[in-house]
């Protein structure tokens, strides 16, 4: 049996999103309300790609396809879908996100985007999207009374059409009315049965591992 992949995920909420939270954890009967959706126009995905060799570090920028998270759940706490056809590399935004100092040129930033999504990588015609299918999404104990609620996320995280088991956790801020969900996690891309990408014989490529970044926004019911 696969090992899961830790992550950690960072959530921000408003005052009236906290107090609906609480009410979730507290309610014997939370099972039976709608899970938030997520605002598919605000909401991004980041990755940054380590290199080998000669080769370049890298920052990608996309979109979700759908999404909705129910935080204090038992079951069915929700799914969040990864829309990889948007995923584009190298913009000034997305470096800057994950670190990278630097711009990339524009016809540069085409063809990395063009390998990223290619057969031999993504292979984005045949695995459209990645979804991350949470069972539940329980409260966790917190170290300090001063600190924000968390909580542990777990379910099934999907790529290629490789699924492993995922946990996540996430803790609960304040952000304008909604919940924000912030933070990263990493996943080698052998795990899912993607060969890094490499030219020249090894000489130039990207590494194994990938740092993923979520900034999404949860609009409450």
């Amino acid at each position: 049996m696969s090992k899961p992949v830790a992550t950690r995920i960072y959530i921000g909420a408003s005052k009236a999103v906290l107090t609906t939270l609480a009410l979730l954890v507290a309610s014997t009967t939370s099972l039976a309300q709608q899970p938030a959706q997520v605002d598919l126009a605000r909401s991004r995905a980041y990755v940054r790609v380590g290199k080998t060799g000669l080769g370049h570090e890298h920052g990608a920028e996309g979109r979700l396809k759908a999404g909705a998270l129910m935080l204090g759940a038992q079951a069915n706490a929700g799914e969040l879908v990864f829309d990889l056809p948007t995923f584009v590399a190298d913009q000034a935004a997305s470096r800057a996100y994950v670190g990278l100092a630097g711009e990339t040129d524009a016809s540069t930033a085409s063809q990395v985007t063009a390998n990223m999504l290619g057969g031999e990588v993504l292979n984005v015609g045949k695995f459209p999207t990645a979804t991350f299918r949470v069972r539940s999404s329980l409260p966790a104990a917190k170290r300090q009374a001063s600190e924000p609620q968390s909580f542990e996320l777990d379910g099934d995280f999907t790529l290629h059409g490789v699924t492993k088991p995922l946990r996540v956790t996430a803790v609960a801020e304040e952000a304008n009315g909604a919940i924000h969900l912030r933070g990263q996690f990493a996943v080698r891309q052998t795990q899912f049965g993607i060969t890094p990408y490499s030219r020249a014989f090894g000489a130039v490529g990207v590494a194994d591992e990938l740092k993923i970044f979520g900034d999404l926004w949860l609009a409450p019911r």
